[in-house]
């Protein structure tokens, strides 16, 4: 009898790059793989990677060379995802005991592409294929309550910070309808939360239906509790999406609106579609139309050409916004500045170079700005009022949720009463 093969999968990187993990386990499943949590144990070792920032690619390489040692006789080894295609065939001539190179739209190769892997055949797939969206591809997902649907590939916007365009391809959305069947068949699974998944989730688009229509039709689905979504783009926040997320009672009232710097000069650097004034607009109808939302956000530090006066505006916008939660992140310079208007690094002039060593250890040491009491200066939202919990089980598996020593069943939702102090 022949012994099942077995593949190992190592994930880094955003939501997206999960959902795409669990596609990979299907595809391969479909062509006789087991799955496998130990390395050392697996015929199919791959990397699922991100390449938003220089150290998420230094951290691949390492681990990369980690799982080389448990190469043997007709084990593949593979470098998927992002940092896959931003690199292709460069990653195979720097890694010698590298197979294969496999970017996002090519996952329904894998099978193939590892059989000829064992035949000594090392190759890079990284061609965009804008019509993919793997729909016959069964995912295989952990068992839970919650689950990751992912109903946008690519992405439009051209953000000079971002690499996603040179890794992800254009912008495409997949029909209402077939994602409203996957999210009834999670419902018949055991899921009762959804989280939406689009690089711009709100600019969805299916030719004939918007983000709003979306967000009504999953939050109908009998059985589902909870609808999320990431990452939105704010200025593609219309009046009929705000409308449908107030209007749908399954629609969580939180919203992750990255605004990413608080200066125009700044936005403007970053290729941004807005300014500081247009985006506390967006701020001001969500609050408006929602008053319990919560809300949070990504800000850049030390963005080409950057100054302590535009760290100020951020710091304005911060307040301003009264954000609950932000995610800071260091600028990382990268290549793919030769392909945009991006600004020059080293340039004459301060104006034209990397924000100082100075100004950005001086960012990253100070306090949260969303810790402050200007960020819990509302009315103590749903204080006295009731609220579903969801059951997580093991909370270590969602570094973004917290759960108590005892709880919940998973999947159970208690009703619970929100109290001050």
């Amino acid at each position: 009898m022949t012994a099942p093969k077995r593949v190992y999968i190592e994930t880094y990187g955003c939501q997206m790059n999960v959902s795409d993990t669990e596609l990979m386990f299907g595809a391969l499943g479909k062509a006789g793989y087991d799955r496998t949590e130990d390395p050392a144990l697996a015929d199919v070792m791959l990397v699922n990677t991100c390449a938003i920032r220089d150290h998420a690619e230094q951290r691949v390489v390492g681990r990369v060379g980690e799982l080389q040692r448990h190469k043997r006789a007709g084990t593949v080894l593979g470098v998927v995802g992002c940092m896959a295609q931003r690199l292709g065939q460069t990653l195979l001539d720097r890694v010698a005991k590298l197979d294969l190179v496999v970017g996002p739209d090519a996952y329904r190769t894998l099978p193939e592409l590892i059989a000829e892997a064992r035949d000594g055949h090392r190759q890079a797939d990284t061609t965009f294929r804008d019509w993919e969206h793997y729909e016959d591809v069964p995912a295989v997902r952990e068992p839970g309550p919650r689950a990751f649907v992912t109903v946008q590939r690519g992405c439009d916007y051209k953000c000079t910070f971002c690499v996603v365009p040179f890794t992800r391809g254009p912008e495409r959305s997949r029909a209402l309808d077939d994602v409203v069947r996957e999210v009834r068949q999670l419902v018949e699974d055991g899921v009762s939360e959804v989280t939406l998944l689009g690089q711009t989730v709100n600019s969805y688009h299916d030719g004939a239906h918007d983000f709003g229509d979306l967000l009504r039709a999953v939050g109908s689905v009998d059985g589902i509790r909870r609808v999320r979504f990431t990452s939105p783009y704010p200025t593609d926040f219309t009046d009929r999406v705000i409308a449908a997320m107030a209007e749908t009672p399954a629609v969580c009232e939180h919203v992750h609106l990255p605004a990413q710097g608080g200066s125009n000069a700044v936005l403007k650097r970053m290729l941004r579609r807005y300014t500081r004034e247009r985006y506390l607009e967006v701020v001001e109808r969500l609050r408006a139309a929602m008053p319990a939302l919560t809300m949070s956000t990504d800000l850049i530090v030390g963005f080409p050409g950057e100054t302590e006066a535009d760290f100020e505006e951020t710091l304005a916008l911060v307040e301003a916004a009264a954000f609950d939660d932000a995610y800071t992140f260091r600028y990382s310079l990268r290549d793919i500045r030769r392909r945009r208007r991006a600004p020059r690094p080293g340039g004459r002039g301060r104006s034209r170079g990397i924000a100082s060593t100075g100004l950005i250890a001086a960012v990253l040491r100070a306090p949260d700005p969303t810790q402050e009491p200007a960020a819990g200066g509302r009315d103590p939202r749903g204080v006295g009022g009731t609220a579903g919990a969801a059951g997580r089980g093991d909370a270590r598996a969602d570094p973004h949720q917290s759960a108590g020593a005892a709880g919940p069943a998973v999947g159970e939702h208690p009703v619970v009463t929100i109290r001050c102090g």
